[in-house]
């Protein structure tokens, strides 16, 4: 793939995280109120926080992901670490 390509790929899914992260916290803020104020119930705010917050932390994990934290030539990285141990 294309480096530049995957790059993009990268910083969409990052910036679509925090977009929706955003989102999340002003939607949930403005819920909590109203449910303070006129509802005195919090159930439809957990509802909301709950299965919403599956969809953030799932758009957390595809931007973030440990495969990007390790790169993608992971396994070289570890088998060239693993030979130069073996040469000492």
């Amino acid at each position: 793939m294309d480096i530049r390509k995957e790059a993009e790929r990268r910083v969409d899914a990052k910036i679509e995280f925090q977009e929706n992260l955003y989102k999340y916290l002003i939607v949930n803020l403005i819920i909590a109120i109203v449910s303070i104020c006129f509802l005195q119930s919090f159930w439809l705010l957990f509802f909301v926080m709950f299965f919403w917050g599956i969809g953030v932390l799932e758009k957390f994990f595809k931007a973030y992901s440990f495969h990007d934290i390790a790169g993608h030539d992971y396994r070289e990285k570890m088998i060239n670490k693993e030979i130069s141990k073996m040469g000492d």
